[in-house]
């Protein structure tokens, strides 16, 4: 990235504030906007200010450096995606009330692209027609749109945002693999160069839909995904983890019998009544699947159901029954259980259930339960599916250890598309015997904008950003403590274009401000290194540096501290996380 390497503060367009704004809930959005990198424009919307843009476009490069490395082709396409595109894929309706849908003068449908899956395959399909011409691998850097219904987070979740979005396309399965492969070692050295902490956990698929996805998680408190992961390497988002869940036995001598459980309407109260774990109840729960028809879905009782594995299992438009629902079929909230269900109800049960014998249940009438109720003699489960969520304490499916769970931020997302677009779109290849096959694709998205969010998330203090030096907006800035004398001020003017050139880009803090206004600034934009030239140190032949992450301060000569910085910011930027 070649740009101005030393800037003025006094020009700096970095409007700061001193007091944190309202609106602000996660650590980097209230940064963002103290720090003068932000500013928002509308609900979800924000405009990036000069030392927001220089940190975006160090991602991008990282990002850029990492796809070229792997023979990935930067390209760009529109940002207006034709909407019959997307009725030939399916997802116009599909997607949701996210897709930002427009019309054009000649009302024509179009929308704002949140992803180009559409767009990349129509674009293909007329040149990609041979196996001769395969693989390839297109990638692009792009402004995308999202209609949230509730933007929030600052760049966490907004409108509008940056991602890189990748497409490749292959003949072959192994060719597929080889390219996801390649690609899921990229992601994670791009966020280990962004100084990421991040764990690549198994995903569900979601929207974009495919065989298999792998995110990469960045761990954060103020991570919106759930995930567990465990020491031998095995990592999942809890939508996706098929985990061992330890069950417990119920209570009694294994035959059915009917117990009065007054006061006892949920897991907790009946638990307590029995004297056991909630890991020995079973949880009932009423819905109706996406065809209409009611399903009582039981599940391990110190669980709950994960609602993307039941959007599988049930389709995307089941839901929940109301109380009233509840009492129109006969079931009673509070004692519902597997034992004389009514008539036409469907019953199904997760897999961690099936090996168990003796079920604590809801008896179906309030007020009461059963303990030793057994599947196959008290009732017949129509199906074993697996529904709950992953929990800290579930057993690795790997090593079978017990697991640890965690929060994340969704950096990037790797999926294995194979034929969903090419089949929808008519993207077809000849192979080496003449005949035609859809072509088999693969689709790669780094959040960049969320990436810059998440690196604040996990590299602050009380006083600010502390940026890693790969991605800081300027990695050194040089601070007189006294602006228009004859020795002090002559001293920064002279070592700020030096370290500029020898030591990365820097910012010369010329304001007439106190000492302490002007390390409260540095301290709060995170430039990784401080030179300060006071009228003492000087006087030595010396200058003070600091070290904006460990807050080590000591005294370099003023003929060595090009040299110095320069072997810092080196480091900094060959540091991985």
């Amino acid at each position: 990235m070649k740009t101005s390497s030393l800037i003025r503060m006094s020009t700096l367009y970095a409007p700061t504030l001193k007091e944190d704004p309202a609106e602000a809930e996660l650590v980097s959005h209230r940064l963002m906007l103290r720090a003068g990198m932000i500013r928002k424009t509308a609900s979800g919307v924000y405009s990036f200010l000069p030392l927001a843009w220089r940190v975006i476009r160090k991602v991008e490069d990282i990002v850029r450096d990492e796809m070229d490395g792997i023979g990935a082709q930067e390209m760009l396409l529109p940002i207006l995606t034709p909407g019959e595109l997307w009725h030939e894929s399916g997802r116009w309706d599909k997607y949701g009330p996210e897709l930002m849908r427009i019309k054009d003068r000649h009302e024509r449908d179009f929308c704002l692209g949140p992803t180009h899956e559409e767009t990349v395959t129509d674009l293909v399909r007329n040149e990609l027609k041979s196996y001769k011409q395969l693989p390839v691998t297109l990638y692009q850097i792009q402004t995308k749109f999202r209609d949230e219904l509730r933007p929030r987070f600052g760049l966490m979740r907004g409108r509008e945002f940056i991602m890189k979005d990748g497409y490749s396309f292959s003949a072959t399965q192994e060719s597929l693999q080889e390219i996801y492969d390649d690609m899921g070692e990229a992601y994670a050295r791009v966020c280990s160069r962004c100084g990421l902490k991040a764990l690549p956990v198994a995903a569900d698929t979601g929207q974009i839909g495919g065989s298999a996805s792998v995110e990469y998680m960045a761990l954060a408190d103020a991570g919106e995904a759930d995930l567990v992961w465990c020491d031998c390497g095995f990592a999942a988002d809890t939508e996706a983890a098929s985990v061992g869940i330890r069950v417990e036995e119920g209570p009694g001598s294994g035959e059915l019998e009917k117990v009065e459980t007054p006061n006892c309407g949920t897991i907790a109260s009946v638990a307590a009544f029995f004297g056991g774990p909630e890991s020995a109840t079973r949880k009932a729960l009423a819905l109706f699947d996406s065809p209409g028809r009611p399903v009582v879905a039981i599940i391990p009782g110190d669980h709950d159901m994960n609602d993307v594995k039941a959007e599988h299992a049930f389709g995307e438009g089941y839901r929940m029954m109301t109380d009233d629902e509840l009492v129109e079929l006969g079931l009673h909230k509070g004692s519902m259980g597997p034992v004389n269900l009514p008539a036409g109800v469907r019953l199904v049960a997760d897999v961690a259930l099936r090996d168990s014998n003796s079920w604590l249940v809801g008896a179906n009438e309030p007020g009461y339960h059963f303990v030793g109720a057994r599947p196959g003699r008290d009732f017949d489960v129509q199906e074993w599916i697996d529904i709950s969520g992953a929990r800290e304490g579930d057993l690795c499916p790997k090593c079978g250890k017990p697991l640890h769970q965690a929060r994340g931020i969704e950096c990037g997302q790797i999926f294995q598309l194979g034929t969903k677009y090419s089949e929808a779109l008519g993207a077809t290849f000849v192979d080496e015997n003449g005949e035609e096959h859809p072509l088999i694709m693969g689709c790669y998205g780094i959040g960049v904008t969320r990436v810059v969010a998440a690196i604040i998330e996990q590299h602050n203090d009380e006083n600010g950003i502390v940026w890693p030096v790969a991605v800081a907006p300027y990695e050194v800035s040089v601070i007189p403590l006294t602006v228009g004398d004859d020795t002090i001020a002559p001293a920064a003017e002279r070592i700020a274009p030096e370290l500029a050139e020898g030591g990365g880009a820097g910012v010369l803090d010329d304001r007439k401000e106190r000492p302490g206004v002007k390390f409260a600034d540095s301290d709060l934009m995170g430039f990784p290194f401080q030179v300060i030239a006071g009228k003492k140190a000087l006087a030595q032949g010396k200058v003070e540096l600091k070290d904006r992450a460990s807050g080590e301060r000591t005294l370099v000569d003023v003929d060595q501290v090009v040299d110095r910085v320069a072997g810092l910011v080196k480091a900094g930027r060959q540091a991985r996380a």
